[in-house]
């Protein structure tokens, strides 16, 4: 991991997205998205790619730091990614935050928020499965 906190570099097509971190919180990042012409859909509001992007990133940036956390590294391939689109992701930053629900010896479970404004309304939630290889070496 680059960062003592154990943040990643983002990959290329997150840093096309212009996903950064916005902050830490609980030793989890928070990932953010300012409203540009490469995340727009249709006019001011945002693709629901760049949203998905957005929930995937923020899902393996959180489990990578609870990897961290923990003194573990794997090789992370994705099982499955469901997203639930509940409101149109409007003209402002966007943030997203990953939850690890469940971490196995080969697998782990992560919920992620996106949201706007108002953390509690989020404007789309995601649903991981990941498996987790022994790296190489």
């Amino acid at each position: 991991m680059s960062d003592a906190k154990g943040f990643d570099a983002l990959t290329p097509y997150a840093r096309s997205l212009g996903i950064e971190l916005a902050e830490w919180e609980d030793d989890t990042p928070v990932l953010c998205v300012a409203f540009e012409e490469a995340v727009e859909g249709r006019p001011e509001h945002y693709h629901g790619g760049a949203t998905g992007g957005l929930l995937e990133t923020a899902g393996y940036a959180a489990l990578r730091a609870e990897l961290d956390l923990r003194g573990r590294e794997a090789i992370l391939k994705p099982i499955n990614i469901t997203v639930q689109y509940l409101s149109a992701g409007k003209s402002r930053t966007s943030f997203a935050k990953g939850r690890v629900t469940k971490l196995g010896r080969r697998s782990a479970n992560l919920t992620v928020e996106a949201w706007q404004d108002d953390r509690s309304r989020p404007i789309a939630t995601a649903v991981m499965n990941v498996l987790m290889a022994e790296p190489e070496g």
